[in-house]
């Protein structure tokens, strides 16, 4: 009868527990969620409600009224006929070949050069000088995409560009009509994009170099390692959880391309659609110039699904051989 009784009491005092614990827990995080909040609304708004646009790629899009949202409504749904006609193209493995060829080139790019040049900064004696480099190489990440789309241009102008009146007449070439001959630019999009961006992956993975504690290399040093056996032997191995979130990332964003780069640096040349439309560039003409919705946001959301799997895919590899650096 006891026992019968305290397990009532027990059981009453449960709920009064569970309370004053939520309470507690509100009073001391509460102000946490607060200042979460308008961050958190911003990334509802911009990155989730848009989500529901996905929906125009299973419909045919008609024009019934002035109000977009009164002719979404209207229009009829086609299931699978928009990626049916996209996958039916040559359009389709056009701009994936191009989007996965260049992304991973850039990919492999900023991995290399970053860290060999985060190597040498770190390397530099004067660190004034140190500093200086790492100005210079971090400014042209600051710059518009016009703007680098300009200076390209006074580099390849056919007429009076700095390579065809300068460079090539130096080694004896003819002038080259840059912006109509497409077997250049899987040479030059890949050098612009390394230029623009390279500083900022160099200081990325320099603060990682220097937050390495001394002692490991200290104690190398004593051991007579030289220094091309302390970078393979420290210095990778320890900055390896930073190169793998990087490319993580970058693997996330392997199926999207700077719109700038391919649109502007090209200056949309149709002749070098063969070599230079992906699928940003590919929706944009899609939607702009034939005004074909429904196909532009099958793209779309081809590009947003795939690469969504690529980031779970990259990161299962990653969890299977090395669980401490996956990115969760």
């Amino acid at each position: 009868m006891t026992s019968a009784t305290e397990a009532v009491a027990a059981k009453a005092t449960q709920p009064k527990t569970k309370s004053k614990q939520n309470l507690g827990y509100w009073k001391r995080f509460g102000t946490f969620y607060i200042m979460m909040a308008p961050a958190l609304i911003v990334l509802l708004m911009n990155n989730y409600l848009p989500m529901f646009g996905s929906l125009i790629a299973f419909k045919q899009i008609e024009y019934t009224s002035n109000s977009f949202i009164q002719s979404f409504l209207d229009s009829k749904w086609v299931g699978w006929d928009n990626f049916d006609y996209l996958f039916s193209t040559t359009d389709a493995w056009t701009i994936t070949r191009n989007t996965l060829g260049y992304n991973a080139v850039f990919i492999i790019l900023n991995l290399v050069i970053g860290v060999t040049l985060a190597l040498l900064f770190n390397a530099m004696r004067s660190r004034r000088l140190a500093k200086l480099h790492q100005t210079t190489m971090f400014l042209p990440y600051f710059l518009s995409m016009v703007v680098i789309a300009y200076l390209v241009y006074a580099f390849l102008n056919p007429d009076i560009g700095i390579v065809n009146k300068v460079v090539l007449p130096w080694f004896g070439l003819n002038p080259i009509d840059w912006y109509t001959e497409t077997k250049w630019w899987p040479y030059i999009l890949p050098l612009v994009n390394t230029w623009k961006g390279i500083g900022y992956y160099a200081v990325i993975f320099l603060a990682a170099i220097i937050g390495i504690d001394n002692e490991y290399y200290e104690a190398a040093t004593l051991d007579g390692a030289s220094k091309w056996r302390q970078i393979w032997s420290i210095t990778i191995p320890l900055i390896k959880p930073v190169i793998i979130i990087l490319t993580l990332l970058q693997i996330g964003r392997i199926f999207y391309s700077d719109f700038g780069l391919f649109f502007q640096v090209t200056r949309n040349s149709g002749v070098l659609y063969d070599t230079t439309l992906v699928i940003d560039t590919y929706v944009y003409q899609g939607f702009i110039v034939s005004g074909d919705i429904g196909m532009s946001s099958a793209a779309g959301l081809y590009q947003a699904v795939v690469g969504f799997v690529l980031v779970f895919a990259s990161n299962l590899i990653i969890r299977r051989f090395s669980k401490d650096d996956a990115l969760f």
